[in-house]
């Protein structure tokens, strides 16, 4: 990674890359904007891209592809079987990982069910550094359960600890012994573990949690969607990789896992994923349920000119420029608002910027859903989505208990080479506003709550009128202004 200097001493994360298309945007005026999050539901979900200012809420599909991957797509091969378009995105993976076997899906979900599918039998468990929605969701539906194992370090939400995201291994130990290796189905590794704030694990940890399961013959999972921005924190917070390629880095990984699966709308600025493994038994245990489930072998379901331009955006993966360009704009953003005094989770992670809901809402109770009451704030003040990553994004148990998550954050996703600095300071400074009348912002409850996977699609309203004193303020503040 080039390293910027500024002559005055300030700090700026500098773009490396130049606009060549845009998109214009559209930013509503305030009541319109509060309409739109009352149509939603407060789920900023639910809300219609054409009302979206600034979308920070995920960098799911929408990172912006390079010039290369744009041309690569005319050269797709539309064969059903046997398709050179795979055997190019193939070539791509085994030289980022080292894997002789290669299976596309869709998505990374879809990697998701295959491997709970193939793997998870009835009340056994699955041991993670943390867990992720859609991949506890997939476990559960297999007959299997989740347990978490992730260091002490993970849920401190402010710390200076470079890799929050790391597994504790003694922990993981004991439990593979109380459990017994027989009952668990596979260990899973996140890279950039998503509800804690995109915290990322070191090369070591994976290293070790890869030594306990080869010792008790448990096979290692690891979820590389958010691999991109692990591979430069690894880069540049652990000392053993500073002499390392991002290539030799990727291939180390490729060596301590078993199962490799990704979302390629997140790795790779495409849209597709894959299961990569060197294990014949496993590729085995999932291959026949790709054509059932996916499609052939050969494209799994994907548009054959998102598979080519999958397998560039993984070639550029391993350029520290391409990788890098996340994690410095976050780390600015993470900055501006610590500068002001709001709080945001710490050190900046991957993904996106993540402000502690609870601490900038304290007094709204987490039943309450702090998180998603500052999201659907923000959009009535700024026209700028972004997720709740809380209590909302978990699910009732079989009793109907809601279990309250360890953080309540409000996630502000950057994703790659999409916004300015211009665009980032525009949130932080609609932040700050929001943060000194934060007492005015109040809590949602529900209207419509589905069992499984509710945030995605559920609905709330707010308790009280809290949204339209809100609005009132932000006028008597801004006037006529946007």
């Amino acid at each position: 990674m080039k390293k910027i200097k500024w002559m005055s001493n300030e700090s700026f994360p500098l773009e490396m890359h130049k606009a060549r298309v845009v998109q214009n945007l559209n930013l509503l005026e305030p009541q319109k904007r509060l309409e739109a999050m009352e149509e939603a539901g407060f789920n900023t979900f639910l809300l219609k891209n054409r009302d979206v200012f600034l979308d920070m809420l995920t960098d799911s599909g929408v990172n912006a592809m390079s010039d290369k991957q744009q041309a690569a797509m005319l050269q797709a091969d539309d064969s059903y079987a046997g398709s050179e378009t795979f055997f190019r995105l193939e070539s791509s993976v085994r030289k980022m990982f080292g894997t002789e076997f290669f299976l596309p899906v869709h998505q990374g979900r879809a990697c998701e069910h295959i491997i709970s599918r193939s793997l998870v039998k009835q009340q056994q468990t699955v041991l993670m550094n943390y867990h992720f929605t859609t991949s506890k969701a997939h476990v559960m539906l297999a007959g299997g359960q989740v347990e978490e194992l992730i260091g002490k370090e993970g849920r401190i939400l402010n710390s200076d600890f470079p890799f929050k995201g790391n597994m504790d291994i003694e922990l993981l130990k004991r439990r593979i012994s109380e459990l017994g290796s027989d009952n668990v189905s596979f260990v899973r590794m996140e890279a950039g573990t998503n509800l804690i704030g995109g915290q990322p694990f070191s090369l070591k940890n994976l290293e070790e949690v890869s030594k306990v399961c080869r010792e008790n013959k448990i096979p290692l999972v690891l979820d590389a969607s958010l691999l991109s921005d692990n591979l430069h924190f690894m880069k540049t917070r652990e000392e053993s990789c500073h002499p390392m390629s991002i290539n030799e880095i990727s291939l180390k990984i490729g060596e301590f896992s078993d199962i490799i699966y990704f979302s390629a709308r997140k790795l790779g600025c495409a849209r597709g994923g894959g299961i990569c493994t060197s294990n014949e038994a496993l590729f085995k245990k999932m291959q026949g349920l790709i054509p059932l489930f996916e499609g052939f072998l050969t494209y799994g379901g994907i548009s054959v000119r998102e598979m080519e331009a999958m397998a560039v955006g993984l070639e550029e993966t391993m350029d520290e420029d391409v990788i890098s360009q996340g994690p410095i704009f976050i780390e600015f953003m993470v900055k501006e608002l610590l500068k002001r005094g709001l709080p945001a989770v710490t050190p900046s992670g991957g993904l996106g910027c993540h402000v502690n809901a609870m601490k900038f809402l304290e007094h709204i109770p987490q039943e309450e859903y702090p998180a998603g009451a500052l999201a659907a704030a923000l959009f009535i003040v700024s026209g700028a989505r972004g997720m709740e990553r809380g209590t909302l994004s978990e699910q009732r148990d079989e009793n109907g208990i809601e279990p309250l998550a360890d953080m309540e954050l409000l996630r502000l996703a950057l994703p790659r080479r999409v916004f300015s600095v211009s665009h980032v300071m525009f949130v932080v400074d609609r932040l700050e506003w929001l943060h000194k009348n934060r007492t005015l912002v109040g809590g949602l409850e529900w209207v419509d709550e589905p069992e499984i996977l509710r945030f995605f699609f559920g609905r709330l309203k707010a308790k009280g009128d809290w949204p339209q004193r809100l609005l009132e303020k932000f006028r008597e503040d801004f006037g006529d202004s946007l």
